[in-house]
Parts: C-alpha cells; structure tokens; sequence
C-alpha cells in the first residue's frame, strides 16, 4: 500500500533513509533474485522509515520485504539524454504502476533527447499522473529553484558533484543544502558523498529535512575501497 506524502514527511523528518541500489555490474547485483530487501530490512531494523532504491524490481521487493515506503527511481542510459535517472515517461509510467510511493527524476537542466525542457517534462507527468509525489534530483542552487517552481514536492542533492558545471567537492555538498533550505517552501532531503555520521548530523543542522545514505553503508566494494585508499595515502 502506498504512504501519502504527509505521512511520509512526519516519518522522515529529522532522520537517514537508506538508499540501497545495486547495479547489474556492480557485485551485490544478483540476476536471480534480489538482494536488497536484505539490505533494506537491516535498514529498518536500523531505524530507517523510508527506502531509496532503483529498478522496478527492488521498488516492489522491497516494498513487501520491509513495509516501508519507497523512493525509486530507474537508472537507465537512453541515446540523447546526458540524465539517466527517470529520463522518460517510461520510467515513470514503470514505477508509477510498481507503487513507488515517491518518484525520483533527474530535474537537471542538461540535454533531452526528445527536444523537451525538464520543465516540460514535469509538467507531463503532472497532467498524466496529477497525485505522483515527485523528488527532483538536482546538482546546482538554480535547478532546485526551478524544480519548486515547476511543483516537485521534495528537491535532493543527490547531483551536486556529478554534473559538469556543479562545484566538485571531497564530501558532501554543505554550502548547497544550506542555500536550499533557505530558499525553498518545500522539503530539502541532503544527499551524496555522505560518508560518515558527523555529515549527517551536519546536513540536519542545517535544516535539511532528511539525509539520504547509500555507499556508506549498503555498498561494500566502495566501502572496501575507501578503506584501501586510506591506507595508500
């Protein structure tokens, strides 16, 4: 059953939602079954009230595995668009029928293949799909801006550092939840290269709504990783 907004709002407020993803090249990606509801479940266990995952596979098994609701999204490379999260009306129309109580697109201002704006975009979904409860994935000040003026409900940083013209910078993006959360009338949920506990607390001092957690916790090649390029320092 999908949780409406406002429920999913009191729930998260102040807390970590969990992001478990796993891409079919990366090692916990399993063709025969899924392997994040594990995750999911030790997240709730966790404390977790809200999952972010990608594939409308996970969306649903998680969904039943946990109870917990559910931003998802779609990762998926479509000739002509620079975004790959929720590029196209497809997968919205994937997800919306997976019962993704949020969906989560890219609301860049980066290159379409089918000529539209991402204004035109939202504007779509919205007329086809008047109830979505949409997350703009933003990476610049200027994109959240737009992305509440087009009527997303929640806008994330899950893009600061990956598009060419955001600031790259070694770990989360302060300066960017700050300047949201001081603009917008809507909910800022801070997110990417969350590594540690004290960034999330710091990302909640700062008046984000919720912080978003993933490789730090449900990805252990980059974990390994990390550790391995610490010590060759």
């Amino acid at each position: 059953m999908k949780k409406n907004l406002t429920e999913i709002l009191e729930a998260t407020k102040g807390s970590i939602i969990i992001s478990c993803q796993a891409l079919p090249s990366e090692p916990m990606y399993c063709e025969e079954m899924s392997i994040m509801p594990f995750f999911a479940n030790a997240a709730k266990q966790a404390g977790s009230k809200c999952i972010r995952t990608s594939s409308i596979r996970d969306v649903v098994e998680i969904k039943k595995a946990t109870g917990l609701p559910v931003i998802g999204l779609v990762k998926r490379v479509v000739d002509g668009y620079a975004s790959y999260i929720t590029p196209t009306m497809q997968e919205v129309d994937e997800l919306v029928a997976a019962e993704s109580d949020i969906v989560a697109l890219d609301c860049t201002m980066r290159e379409r293949g089918d000529g539209t704006t991402i204004n035109e975009f939202i504007a779509q979904i919205k007329e086809k799909y008047p109830d979505i409860v949409l997350m703009a994935d933003i990476s610049t000040f200027e994109e959240g801006v737009n992305a509440e003026k087009c009527g997303v409900d929640i806008v994330g940083t899950t893009l600061s550092g990956y598009t060419d013209y955001s600031p790259k910078v070694d770990g989360p993006d302060y300066e960017l939840v700050e300047k949201l959360v001081s603009a917008l009338k809507i909910p800022v949920i801070a997110e990417g290269k969350v590594h540690y506990p004290d960034q999330a607390k710091k990302m909640l001092e700062l008046g984000a709504h919720a912080v978003v957690v993933g490789g730090a916790i449900t990805r252990p090649l980059e974990i390994a990783q990390r550790f391995y390029k610490a010590i060759e320092k």
